[in-house]
This record gives structure tokens, C-alpha cells and sequence, in this order.
């Protein structure tokens, strides 16, 4: 069974491969100091079968966005500077692309966004796409651009609550997905 847990010592940092040399450097250098260090959490995707594999990775901050940036409708709707939280990071491994974990893993982040939105006030949901491919692929999801910044993308937090009522938690779809 597939499940999406805390980046520990326990998981296999170095066998993981993306493609992209800048986010294997993160997860391999970085991320668990971040996580340690409380700067941001990181979250694997790993299967019960061997749990120090990891097939893909989440890394969720919080961060404050100039709503001027915003495009107008929302601009207007803020004070100036505004809490939100941030995906920094999302990669899957090479071996596993293309078999929906990308979309578990936004499914994962998004519900944890609204998580920390039940506890501490955040306007949305933050992603600044890598590229047009990845822009279009978070699009999917409903993220908007920024007025400005053509791959700074925001998906209001009343946009993801609404958009998730009555969809599973993510271990039933993981449980499901593969039997």
C-alpha cells in the first residue's frame, strides 16, 4: 500500500532521481535539515512494501504574498501583504511518472492546506510553475496566474475547500489506485 508521510531518516534520500538535478539536490542536501530546522516540511511518498523508497515529494512552506500582485479581483479583497502557504517543491521519480502520483500528491497538499487553514489564517495556495508544461499542469488544479508574474500561480483558499468537499482522503485513493 501507497502513503504519504514526513521526510525521516529512515527513507533513502540518495536513490531518488526525477530528472531534475535541482529538486534530487534538495531532497538529498536539503530537505530534511528544512524540515528539522522547521523552515519547511517535506512529505514522501513511499509504499509499504519498501518504506525507504521514496517515489515522489512534497514540500509545503508558508509565506507572505503582496496581494497587489494578485490579479484584481483578489488584489482588491486583501490588505497589501498577505499569509498564504506555498508548494515548493513536487517531484516524482523517473520510475514512476505518469501513473497519477503527481495527482495524489497535489491531493495530499491541497487537503493539507486546508488543514492549516482551520488553524491559522492563509488568502491561498501558492506554486511558482517551473516552466509553461508545469504551469498548465497545476492549472488542472485551478491555480490562477499572478496580475504580473506569468508562473507564480494562487488558488484561493474558499476555491480549495469548495473544490475538495466530498473527495476522499488520500490513503483511500492510494488503497485503491493500485490493487
Amino acid at each position: 500500500m501507497l502513503r504519504i508521510e514526513t521526510l525521516s531518516k529512515t527513507h533513502n534520500r540518495k536513490q531518488f532521481d526525477c530528472g531534475n538535478e535541482s529538486l534530487n539536490r534538495y531532497l538529498q542536501q536539503t530537505a530534511r535539515q528544512h524540515t528539522d530546522k522547521g523552515i519547511a516540511r517535506t512529505f514522501v511518498l513511499i509504499n509499504d512494501a519498501k518504506p525507504s523508497n521514496i517515489l515522489g515529494f512534497l514540500t509545503l512552506i508558508v509565506c507572505e504574498i503582496q496581494t497587489d500582485e494578485l490579479p484584481v479581483p483578489f488584489a482588491k479583497k486583501y490588505p497589501r501583504i498577505a499569509p498564504a502557504a506555498k508548494l515548493a517543491r513536487l517531484a516524482v521519480s523517473k520510475d514512476w511518472q505518469r501513473q497519477g502520483l503527481g495527482k495524489l500528491m497535489m491531493t495530499d497538499a491541497i487537503q493539507r492546506v486546508i488543514s492549516i487553514s482551520q488553524n491559522v489564517g492563509i488568502i491561498g495556495f501558492l506554486v511558482d510553475a517551473k516552466d509553461e508544461t508545469a504551469k498548465r499542469y497545476y492549472q488542472r488544479y485551478g491555480f490562477i496566474e499572478f496580475s504580473v508574474l506569468l508562473l507564480k500561480l494562487f488558488l484561493p483558499i474558499d476555491t480549495l475547500r469548495k473544490a475538495l468537499q466530498g473527495v476522499p482522503r488520500p490513503k483511500s485513493i492510494l488503497g485503491s489506485l493500485f490493487k
